[in-house]
């Protein structure tokens, strides 16, 4: 009996299909399908519904204004042969992230298709750029800045933060209600019979903290390229210019991220790296005399920089100065940089010290065990070898662009 249940699962990330959907041609276009990198969220830790074969969930979006189609279709359930099982409740589940509107018929949301002309970009206009493709030429797509008060923008936003959990692993929605949140939306332009319509590409949200006395700390809460647009270099515009908005403002301290993934950060190094490369403190003649006070202040003056990422910007433009085929020179980069990398094994000897005067010796041991001084050479090596590799992809990138 048991293995004819398990022909009841499904992978949910397979069985999740996503469509941002222009033309009703796409509604049946493969091509244009794409699936979760996540759900556990809905369906636990192994990502499996139970209970259907041939399970497909639909959730089509049309491209701009993000009505949504919702559709469960199985070849077959499992209460058709054991009568005391019972299926997940797949439709109950993913109705508690899609908010209420969504249409179940397919012809329903395709004729929502000819409204999509009425559909704007809300807030205000921050930035336009364009991209070139192979397939269509330059496309050109521009950076709004909105709020709660815009009509119509927090419905929209119930439905653009649904992304959120098939893409981001440790996702949660926000309370949009508190106007010290910021958003940032990123929206392609493209004509659809002679007329011009726009495209949700992805966005950001900021949380504006208040610092005493009188500044704020814009904080990145959440930033997500929709998956049909990643890798063509629309996160580091949207990075870019959110940081030239902030900086704009007298009262902003400096701007931070909410625990951010190993992908952000090296997103920010490459965007901070380009905005504080024509510094005159960042001058090549500069770098190699070591971080200073100087670069501190101006980086966090001129553009909200902190002094944690100022130094990664810092250690990045010294690697493109340094001859590294030089010996004393790629020494004298190395030993600069571990001693940055250096901080928590330091930290870790200073916990040592304390413990030799109040842990008995057993009790030493099994914390001497874990820091071992040889163990923390191999290890600072390994993580100066990861992070200088990090930074060699940055001054490609910024290379490529130059």
């Amino acid at each position: 009996m048991e293995k004819k249940l398990a022909e009841y699962k499904c992978d949910t990330n397979e069985a999740i299909s996503l469509k941002l959907v222009r033309f009703s041609e796409d509604v049946d276009d493969d091509s244009t399908t794409f699936h979760p990198e996540y759900s556990h969220q809905l369906f636990g830790d192994d990502e499996v519904a139970f209970g259907y074969k041939g399970l497909q969930i639909q959730l089509f979006y049309t491209a701009g204004n993000l009505s949504t189609l919702f559709k469960v279709k199985y070849s077959s359930k499992v209460t058709e042969v054991f009568d005391c099982v019972e299926p997940d409740d797949v439709e109950g589940k993913i109705r508690e992230i899609v908010p209420a509107g969504f249409i179940c018929n397919s012809d329903d949301f395709v004729s929502l298709l000819e409204k999509e002309a009425n559909f704007k970009p809300f807030g205000t206009l921050l930035h336009t750029y364009t991209v070139h493709s192979e397939e269509a030429g330059e496309l050109t797509y521009q950076i709004h800045k909105a709020d709660i008060t815009c009509l119509g923008f927090q419905e929209y936003h119930e439905r653009l933060q649904t992304f959120l959990m098939w893409f981001i692993e440790s996702a949660s929605f926000i309370d949009a209600d508190n106007d010290r949140w910021d958003f940032f939306l990123v929206f392609e332009k493209y004509n659809k019979d002679g007329e011009t319509l726009y495209a949700t590409v992805g966005y950001m949200t900021v949380y504006n903290y208040y610092v005493y006395p009188d500044k704020t700390r814009p904080r990145v809460s959440q930033m997500l390229i929709l998956p049909p647009f990643q890798g063509e270099g629309h996160g580091a515009q949207l990075l870019e210019a959110v940081h030239r908005f902030y900086c704009s403002l007298p009262k902003v301290q400096d701007i931070t991220a909410e625990d951010p993934s190993e992908n952000y950060v090296k997103l920010r190094d490459y965007v901070l790296v380009k905005l504080c490369q024509g510094l005159p403190a960042f001058a090549a003649d500069k770098l190699h005399l070591g971080f200073s006070d100087e670069m501190v202040k101006e980086a966090q003056e001129k553009l909200k920089v902190n002094k944690k990422h100022a130094r990664r910007v810092y250690e990045i433009l010294r690697l493109r100065a340094t001859d590294m085929s030089d010996e004393e020179k790629a020494r004298e980069y190395r030993l600069e940089v571990k001693k940055r990398l250096f901080g928590p094994y330091r930290k870790n000897q200073r916990e040592l010290a304390k413990m030799k005067k109040c842990l008995r010796p057993e009790e030493l041991v099994s914390h001497m065990g874990q820091m071992d001084t040889r163990t923390q050479h191999e290890e600072l090596e390994k993580s100066y070898q990861v992070v200088v590799e990090d930074y060699r992809r940055i001054l490609e990138r910024l290379a490529s662009q130059a």
